[in-house]
């Protein structure tokens, strides 16, 4: 991890999609600060076993409900001092699946929790992503980039919906004086991906594992900036307590080849796969990296673990799961629908109404 961590200035805080991959890390990390925890997730992409650790240590509490619903603010009790919103499908395969539920993550969901952040007067973060730019013509890719996004295409769902959530973020600031900022993911992979949930990584280390072929869309030029997920959330929980109401982007920093992403995963993982070229899905983008010279100006951050080690340390962890380490025990549904009691905390005797 960067050593411009900052001590973390926070007593509760809430991280949307906190039951997912990323949610999952975030939520881990702020505990080990002695930060109090709500973790919501309605779990359309997200798994209890993500935070079954978390469960029964002091603070943490875990809503099982969806932020885009009415009234969803009034369900979480806070005070809150920062409001992390991560809820929203990030695989193809889950925004393809999850269209709309996708749009209102961003939409709908945006809203409610700005509202929470402004009720309790916190600080608010927002999940973007690089797909804002789209098929980049400009690289590396700067904040002050507008992207070249196709609106109605196969992955429109997803950029359109994190682009219009940017857009609502600006406004409150701008309107309401919302201190809230925007931080931009670039490619973040590492333990708890879900296997074979369509992005690269997860994909190649499984199929290598089990002596599959991994799929290479296209001839595998295309070139991605993996950035893993302990510099990812040193740097968000950076941008958050930096009060930044910039967007802002956080991914590493060295270029590579989807083909040569796969051939060092057979090679890691002492596997006998081959590569298998596929058809291209449509509107991939031919060429990713972030500038990241903001991220290093004003937060002090740089991405810390080389990608071909956090490559190694992914299928360490895919291997521990398919060779017969147990499962972490997943903590059982609410029992109480869209009034769900929090886990590991005592549920508030009253919520705000």
């Amino acid at each position: 991890m960067t050593d411009a961590t900052p001590s973390t200035p926070w007593r509760r805080a809430v991280v949307t999609g906190g039951a997912g991959f990323l949610g999952s890390h975030l939520c881990e990390h702020l505990v080990e600060q002695g930060v109090a925890v709500d973790c919501v997730d309605n779990l359309s992409s997200g798994s209890r076993a993500n935070i079954a650790h978390l469960v029964g240590r002091p603070g943490f509490r875990y809503y099982e409900q969806d932020v885009c619903a009415d009234g969803a603010p009034d369900r979480l009790p806070g005070p809150y001092d920062l409001v992390l919103h991560f809820a929203c499908p990030a695989s193809p395969a889950d925004y393809l699946r999850l269209p709309l539920e996708t749009l209102d993550c961003g939409s709908l969901g945006t809203r409610n929790m700005l509202a929470v952040a402004e009720r309790d007067d916190a600080r608010f973060l927002l999940a973007s992503t690089s797909e804002v730019y789209g098929d980049p013509l400009v690289h590396p890719q700067r904040e002050d980039y507008w992207g070249n996004v196709n609106p109605v295409g196969p992955r429109s769902v997803y950029d359109e919906s994190k682009r219009f959530s940017e857009a609502l973020v600006t406004a409150h600031v701008g309107a309401n004086g919302a201190d809230a900022g925007i931080v931009r993911l670039f490619n973040t992979y590492g333990p708890r991906m879900r296997p074979l949930d369509g992005r690269a990584v997860p994909v190649f280390v499984c199929r290598a594992l089990a002596g599959e072929p991994l799929p290479v869309a296209g001839d595998g030029s295309q070139t991605r900036s993996l950035c893993y997920v302990d510099d990812t959330v040193d740097g968000i929980l950076l941008v958050a307590a930096s009060r930044s109401v910039r967007p802002v982007n956080i991914g590493g920093t060295d270029e590579v080849t989807v083909r040569d992403i796969a051939l060092r995963v057979v090679e890691l993982a002492r596997s006998s796969s081959r590569i298998e070229y596929v058809d291209r899905p449509a509107d991939d983008p031919q060429r990713r990296r972030p500038d990241t010279t903001l991220a290093r100006e004003l937060l002090g951050w740089s991405p810390r673990v080389p990608w071909e080690e956090g490559i190694r340390r992914t299928i360490d962890h895919f291997a521990a799961a398919r060779f017969g380490a147990p499962a972490p025990a997943q903590p059982p549904a609410s029992p109480n629908g869209d009034h769900p009691e929090p886990y590991g905390h005592p549920a508030p005797s009253r919520l705000p109404s």
